[in-house]
């Protein structure tokens, strides 16, 4: 999506930037992954089409589309910004006649950064953009019926359950941004910062480029 291009989302603990082409190699690494393909019942793709689909994703005004970067690694400018990739976070516009309407989908790739917490900072740090920025009013997920620590996260946000298919062995969870949402998620945005992407990006490689001549 278009509108996320530049922009980067800073958290406690996390830094969400948009999805691009430099990313690709190691997104493309985690998905050959059999836990991850049964986790976001996605099929493995060779490398050139994944970087279709991260073209598709930056350019689709349906899909909305951060990478999630260790906040710890991504402050030391000598470390790459491909090594601080920890996971994704998606917003979906499943309903053309319905723009209000996204499905949120979350994957903390690295198994080293599971269970700490960042799942919970990525869903309230995107649902806060999702209503402020794109105007979302009600959010879904989907999520497969044996992911049980996923299932347990939404309904802490008070998603609560839409359907179940058996078929396709997931849940729907659902969410409706009312006024009681908006005070307990929205009240307080200072614990995310929203800054331009490139600049921030620009500024770590200037600085690694001028440690690299000392």
């Amino acid at each position: 999506m278009r509108i996320n291009e530049d922009t980067l989302l800073e958290g406690k603990s996390v830094v969400l930037v948009p999805y691009n082409a430099d990313h690709v190699p190691r997104y493309h690494q985690w998905m050959g992954c059999p836990e991850l393909q049964q986790l976001t019942a996605s099929e493995p793709l060779t490398l050139e089409q994944e970087y279709d689909m991260q073209r598709s994703w930056r350019e689709d005004d349906d899909k909305c589309t951060f990478i999630i970067l260790d906040k710890q690694r991504w402050a030391d400018p000598a470390v790459q910004e491909e090594q601080c990739m920890v996971g994704d976070v998606n917003i979906f516009l499943t309903d053309p006649s319905d723009s209000s309407l996204a499905e949120l989908e979350i994957m903390i790739a690295e198994p080293s950064y599971r269970g700490k917490g960042l799942g919970k900072e990525v869903t309230r740090m995107m649902i806060c953009y999702g209503v402020t920025k794109l105007g979302i009013r009600k959010f879904e997920a989907k999520i497969g019926l044996d992911n049980k620590v996923s299932i347990a996260m939404f309904k802490r946000f008070h998603f609560h359950e839409l359907s179940v298919s058996e078929v396709f062995r997931e849940v729907t969870l659902g969410m409706t941004v009312d006024q009681a949402v908006r005070t307990r998620l929205l009240g307080d945005m200072a614990f995310m910062q929203e800054r331009e992407y490139r600049k921030d990006r620009d500024s770590r490689q200037e600085v690694t480029s001028s440690h690299a001549t000392l």
